[in-house]
């Protein structure tokens, strides 16, 4: 069987269930809504949220933060937090970039920017910036969460999303990153078992 074929047997069922769970990593076990998911194929409609609008004066007072303090990280990343909840993502990943290259050892900046490479068709950027993320801590659970999430969705990968999110659940039992994994791994189970041909009890990742 086909692997397209899973992958879209399975979208409707599992798209759902992770709605709103692409990770913000500096706001803690906190989520942020999916206000849109271009990288996601047409089965997996986006969700219907739409994003709050930019606090421009907050913006005009950190980007002159920002300038006169050209070492200030956590100026920067702020900036990028409130472009990434605008879903002004383009401005995010400026943003996140720049306080990586104040702090490079950032791993919640990292992350977000990974996020926000996905949510501008970037993929392949977004997986290349969660491996700097795993290359600070290799546990990182939001990380590691959100590699599932792009290698679903992104790649069409579900071997590589199901490693993933069974990871978390190894390294983050009974947190909230792995009960999102969990969720994922048996709406990848289920849309097995609900597309026409589909072995019933295939395990997710396995060969087709």
């Amino acid at each position: 069987m086909r692997k397209e074929s899973v992958f879209f047997g399975m979208a409707g069922v599992f798209f759902g269930l992770l709605a709103g769970w692409i990770i913000g990593s500096q706001q803690g076990t906190s989520s942020r809504p999916i206000t849109a998911a271009p990288a996601a194929t047409a089965s997996a409609a986006p969700g219907t949220g739409q994003p709050p609008p930019l606090d421009e004066s907050r913006v005009a007072a950190l980007r002159a933060a920002a300038a006169q303090h050209p070492d200030d990280a956590a100026t920067r990343v702020e900036l990028g937090n409130l472009y990434f909840d605008a879903g002004r993502y383009t401005d995010a990943i400026q943003w996140y970039d720049g306080a990586l290259s104040v702090n490079p050892k950032d791993i919640n900046a990292s992350t977000d920017l990974g996020i926000a490479y996905y949510y501008t068709n970037q993929p392949d950027l977004a997986l290349a910036q969660f491996q700097k993320s795993l290359a600070i801590d290799p546990r990182h659970a939001k990380t590691l969460l959100n590699i599932g999430i792009v290698r679903a969705f992104g790649k069409e990968d579900l071997e590589g999303a199901a490693q993933a999110w069974q990871k978390v659940i190894e390294l983050a039992p009974g947190s909230p990153e792995a009960a999102v994994a969990q969720k994922g791994l048996d709406g990848m189970r289920s849309g097995h078992a609900s597309t026409p041909g589909a072995p019933g009890s295939k395990a997710p990742g396995s060969p087709e």
